[in-house]
């Protein structure tokens, strides 16, 4: 395979893809800011770790609930149709939560429920895109098409806590403004995907009725082990590891003892070690060795964790985030495409749904991480939950050897 910057950018050739990767990246850079927004506004209404964990869960909550139904409805439905629908909806989401800060109404039940409905639309819309790579792109650069799609997510998560916290700081724009770009950026987001081709999936196992093919989906998985180890793997690694993004706020205000406009600074500084790790692996994401380097990854970011918590001063906090963010990159870029490769192309939207139950438990476990947050305090809730991420790297390279190896295997 050749290497260098027509290797790394190849799919980027492909008209329908480019149209897909400039959407999805408009869609992200909204998505992380809200990330960045909400949290900072939640904490700032209540005073409280468990405010943040709330919004969070609600998002997350919707994601468990419709995240198998997503990835049905991507195998049989018109994508293109899809995608325009759900970026609607969250374009008036964040529309309606611009116009309540403007009125000075805006509650935190207010970003619970606009979480939910976002949740619910990402629930939708990650397994779609995904599902359309496999009907843009040649199997040979799949691989490759994939890990672009976590260059725009990890750029994302550079320019979206960047963006949010430049609004923020502005005291013309504020929440109001900030909440009125992520409905603009979405708005971007239909216009590039409105221009792709309508393409309704054609599946030999496409059944009579949505459950019935979430059930297939959820079969086909449990009757491939290879399939099976990554998946529950890759959920549990994001449950316990990624929601350390729940105690940012009060981690920099209590320990660090700086401002909550460092929040978005951080979260910027982690996204581009994110970036970083998925444009070194994107000229190589086809490659067998994939899992080892997935493994190590996992291990250091449980590592990274720890050494965070340990961080009293800006300078050493953004050194550990770094480290966060490059193996936080990895693993979510790495897993993207194993799963890709080993599924059956008719099952793909349903394969990434299930991978996509990983952040609706992250979700999930923001609320009980908030509660421990405000008991334990942030540094000691982030030794936990690196604890657990490198324990669970570690048992996963031991006890399930011989899946991991297979998966290596040329």
């Amino acid at each position: 395979m050749s290497s260098g910057p027509s290797s790394l950018f190849g799919s980027l050739e492909n008209r329908e893809f480019r149209l897909l990767w400039v959407g999805a990246l408009n869609a992200f850079v909204a998505f992380f800011m809200s990330n960045v927004v909400q949290a900072v506004v939640a904490f700032q209404l209540t005073g409280q770790n468990r405010a943040v964990g709330l919004v969070v869960f609600s998002r997350g909550l919707a994601m468990m609930l419709f995240g198998p139904v997503g990835g049905a409805a991507a195998d049989r439905i018109d994508k293109r149709t899809i995608l325009l629908v759900c970026q609607g909806v969250t374009t008036l989401v964040f529309g309606a939560l611009a116009l309540l800060t403007w009125l000075g109404l805006l509650g935190v039940m207010h970003l619970v429920v606009a979480g939910f409905i976002v949740g619910t639309t990402f629930a939708f819309l990650g397994p779609t895109r995904q599902a359309y790579v496999v009907e843009l792109v040649p199997a040979e650069r799949r691989g490759n098409a994939v890990a672009l799609n976590q260059v725009a997510l990890n750029a994302s998560r550079v320019g979206g806590p960047a963006l949010a916290g430049l609004v923020l700081a502005i005291d013309a724009f504020g929440a109001t403004g900030a909440f009125a770009s992520m409905g603009a950026l979405y708005g971007v987001a239909m216009l590039c995907h409105a221009r792709l081709a309508r393409n309704i999936a054609a599946s030999s196992n496409v059944t009579g009725g949505m459950l019935a093919d979430v059930v297939l989906g959820v079969r086909y998985v449990s009757g491939q082990r290879k399939l099976r180890s990554y998946l529950l793997y890759f959920v549990l690694i994001v449950m316990f590891g990624f929601p350390y993004v729940t105690v940012f706020p009060g981690f920099v205000e209590h320990q660090l003892g700086l401002g909550g406009e460092l929040v978005s600074l951080l979260f910027g500084v982690s996204a581009a070690g994110g970036l970083a790790s998925s444009l070194l692996l994107a000229g190589w994401a086809d490659r067998p060795e994939t899992p080892r380097l997935y493994l190590l990854s996992s291990f250091a970011f449980g590592l990274s964790l720890v050494a965070l918590s340990f961080c009293h001063t800006l300078w050493a906090a953004g050194a550990a985030v770094v480290l966060v963010g490059v193996t936080s990159g990895a693993i979510t870029t790495l897993n993207s495409t194993i799963l890709l490769r080993e599924s059956d192309p008719a099952y793909v939207g349903r394969v990434m749904s299930l991978a996509m139950l990983a952040f609706a438990g992250f979700g999930l476990a923001g609320l009980p991480i908030g509660y421990l947050a405000d008991h334990l305090g942030e540094g000691a809730t982030l030794r936990i939950m690196g604890g657990l991420v490198a324990a669970l790297a570690l048992l996963h390279t031991s006890v399930l050897r011989e899946p991991a190896a297979q998966i290596a295997s040329p």
